[in-house]
């Protein structure tokens, strides 16, 4: 948790150099820290976490699926030869990770952290990039001299950004949702379906 809260704080104390060697004015420099700085921070933290949780997950739900097996071998072949305090550990042990192994996956398939942390950052960096452009008058900025000039170009760079990310994210959201009532109406509709081609079939003989 150190390591992740010193990098932020590398971060905005890099980008804060970097913004007191541009002439900007006020409510400029206040767009910067307050919308690009403030995204760049957040995202960079999202992505950390959902990073984190998506390897957790993952790593339980292979290590659990490697073990599991083997465990199961185990009480099959030890039943007869050990004795009940043994046999009842081994039945214990086999249930236990067989339920974390199913809850890890259940997790990570509902909240799609992999999902979300490739997300976060391909955002992140894109802000990133811009940030950078700006600052060094490359990319979009190359035709500008000063960054008060270049600055409307910049701002509106980056609520595109912000605003293609919540577009995005929202419309995954809306998906997820609907995923699964319509799979559910095509099961109920498909044997419906069946029914009624049987009924006329029924009717024209």
């Amino acid at each position: 948790m150190a390591k992740k809260d010193s990098y932020q704080e590398f971060l905005k104390q890099d980008f804060n150099k970097l913004f007191e060697g541009m002439k900007l004015g006020d409510v400029q420099r206040h767009f910067l820290r307050s919308r690009w700085l403030d995204q760049v921070l957040w995202m960079e933290g999202k992505a950390n976490l959902s990073r984190d949780r998506h390897y957790l997950l993952r790593i339980t739900t292979i290590v659990g699926g490697v073990i599991l097996p083997a465990l199961v071998s185990l009480n099959i072949n030890t039943t007869r030869s050990v004795n009940d305090r043994v046999k009842n550990v081994i039945i214990c042990s086999t249930f236990s990770l067989s339920q974390i192994v199913a809850i890890s996956a259940a997790i990570e398939e509902f909240f799609h952290y992999g999902e979300r942390w490739r997300h976060y950052r391909r955002t992140v960096e894109s802000l990133k990039s811009q940030g950078w452009q700006f600052s060094q008058f490359t990319g979009p900025y190359r035709n500008y001299t000063s960054h008060e000039q270049a600055f409307n170009l910049f701002a509106g760079h980056v609520e595109d950004i912000i605003q293609r990310d919540v577009e995005i994210y929202a419309t995954q959201v809306v998906q997820e949702k609907k995923e699964e009532p319509q799979t559910q109406e095509n099961y109920i509709l498909m044997p419906n379906a069946k029914i009624t081609n049987l009924e006329e079939k029924k009717e024209e003989e």
